[in-house]
């Protein structure tokens, strides 16, 4: 067993150090601020619309709240790794065109400490970054390109101090590097690149209680709070003059440290969820956060961040005909949506984003291992100025391996 969790863990690290954990985001929104959020969601969790605040399952790992932990039994090992692929077409007053991406999504385990205690670990996208596109400038044109985006590498623990009660909390390593760059072709021919890099803790505290309303019914409500801080780190601007040497010169303001700069808001988590007779589970979500109080310093030529605060409302179901049946009645079958107002704003307007999901959770033939296969369609947009139409197909592919690693036969 002992061998088992050394190696999940060394395949952590050696995604954290290759930075694999960042999705490939493909989309010019994603140019603004940190880029594109993430909102800690497994596979399970998308295909019924990003729900998981109050979602309590001893069979799947939930980091969206971390009191979620402290539900599983004390002889279960859970590892679930995920992944997606994106199909994009994107439409504004020059045209349309297609694109695609993905990549690793996330890893994350758990395990049991005492039977009133579990622990979990991995690593998760916090924001991605990826677009180009172009521009007209004075007597010539400009290339707009990023990449790159935060990461985070977490510890949490949840705990069950007395029936029906849990609380628990995350710390996460924040880390990584996001790029912004515009290659100016004119009179000359430069490319100036902005860079970012961060590396800092954050911190995350939940809470959930159910309420067993009968022996087939119960309601759970969950609560999650993480705290707003200033960001540590640097960021700078580099000058490649492509008609020289190329060698890079860091221009005004120079090297420029995040603390006290560049902040991170408050964020709220609610949600309520109903589950009947452990096969149906519905539940909705709410997410805010305070991101027009953040401090985002401006660069010059670099300025367009604008942002506001951030909604979202989630809801979700999910239905196992019979766990004791025959195939596809074991099979679970979930469904969901979103809305989402972003903390991106662009030239006054707020950027928003919604959309369905749905998705199968396979069980193994011989294991309690699930093979969730997700579907999901978004629409992004500004309002109330469209400026740029963004349509998303997503396929995602999560494996959540689920076994008794702590059971001990003591027959001899």
């Amino acid at each position: 067993m002992k061998i088992k969790i050394f190696l999940i863990l060394t395949i952590i690290a050696a995604c954290a150090a290759s930075n694999l954990s960042a999705q490939n985001t493909t989309s010019p929104y994603s140019k603004f601020g940190y880029g594109l959020l993430g909102d800690n969601a497994t596979s399970a969790q998308r295909q019924m619309g990003g729900v998981g605040y109050a979602m309590r399952s001893g069979r799947q790992v939930n980091v969206m709240n971390p009191a979620a932990y402290a539900a599983m039994d004390s002889l279960t090992f859970l590892f679930d790794i995920g992944a997606d692929i994106s199909m994009f077409n994107r439409k504004d007053n020059t045209g349309s065109s297609h694109d695609w991406g993905g990549g690793l999504d996330y890893i994350t385990m758990q395990f049991p400490v005492t039977r009133y205690l579990g622990v979990s670990a991995g690593l998760l996208p916090y924001s991605s970054v990826g677009y180009s596109f172009g521009s007209d400038i004075d007597n010539g044109t400009a290339t707009h390109q990023g990449t790159g985006g935060l990461n985070q590498l977490y510890l949490g623990a949840g705990i069950r101090p007395f029936k029906n009660f849990s609380v628990g909390f995350n710390a996460s390593y924040l880390f990584g590097n996001i790029f912004n760059d515009v290659y100016a072709i004119g009179t000359s021919q430069s490319l100036f690149e902005q860079v970012m890099e961060v590396k800092d803790f954050h911190l995350q505290f939940g809470a959930q209680y159910t309420i067993n309303i009968s022996r087939k019914n119960a309601l759970t409500l969950g609560v999650t709070f993480s705290p707003s801080k200033t960001l540590l780190g640097k960021t700078y601007v580099l000058k490649y003059d492509t008609n020289q040497d190329n060698v890079p010169d860091t221009i005004a303001p120079g090297v420029v440290s995040l603390r006290d700069k560049y902040t991170l808001p408050d964020t709220w988590g609610f949600g309520i969820a109903y589950e009947w007779d452990k096969r149906l589970t519905a539940e909705v979500d709410v997410t805010y956060q305070n991101w027009s109080k953040v401090k985002y310093e401006q660069i010059e030529d670099f300025s367009e961040s604008q942002f506001d605060d951030r909604w979202r409302i989630s809801a979700g179901a999910s239905f196992i005909p019979n766990p004791q049946g025959g195939y596809f009645k074991r099979v679970t079958y979930r469904a969901g949506g979103f809305y989402n107002r972003d903390y991106i704003m662009v030239q006054g307007n707020h950027v928003k984003n919604y959309g369905v999901s749905c998705g199968f959770g396979f069980p193994a033939s011989k294991s309690k291992t699930i093979v969730n296969l997700g579907f999901e369609y978004h629409l992004r947009k500004a309002t109330p100025v469209p400026l740029l139409t963004e349509k998303y197909f997503n396929i995602t592919l999560g494996i959540n391996f689920n076994q008794l690693w702590f059971f001990q036969n003591k027959l001899r």
